[in-house]
């Protein structure tokens, strides 16, 4: 109930104004039933989720991990290329999503993307001059209030 209640917050999320719901595919043996994920971004009826784009399925994927990690916090998590089928417009809403774990854990992401990395308080990177051997270098972000 937890999960399937953080599932459908981190739906609208990604999601405005679509419907997202989880349920148990046997009720009766919720220790080992399936999840069925029911996803309906705003102005398209899906009956599966095969239906979805990548992007909309790698949403619909996240919004049910977050909704776990939600619903069973822990103070860190590794995320590695998760938002790589990800276009723009979606890019940012999975940094929404991202947002809203900010309070209560540390995210370490792996990731390529720009916008992700922009999103970020601190960024590593492993760099490695000609003829030298690699160096790890961080930087800190400061936030700039407007």
């Amino acid at each position: 109930e937890d999960i399937a209640a953080a599932f459908e917050e981190n739906f609208n999320v990604l999601f405005p104004g679509g419907r997202g719901k989880l349920s148990l595919t046997d009720p009766d043996a919720p220790l080992t039933s399936g999840v069925a994920i029911h996803a309906q971004p705003l102005g398209k009826k899906v009956g599966a989720l095969t239906l979805l784009s990548g992007g909309e399925r790698s949403l619909a994927a996240l919004a049910f991990l977050f909704a776990v990690f939600r619903a069973r916090p822990s103070p860190f998590y590794v995320l590695d290329e998760v938002e790589a089928a990800l276009d723009d417009a979606n890019l940012r809403r999975f940094i929404r999503l991202v947002g809203t774990l900010r309070e209560s854990s540390q995210l370490v992401i792996v990731t390529h993307q720009q916008q992700t990395m922009e999103a970020a308080d601190v960024l590593y990177g492993v760099t490695m001059e000609p003829g030298e051997s690699s160096m790890v270098l961080s930087k800190r972000m400061s936030r700039i209030s407007v």
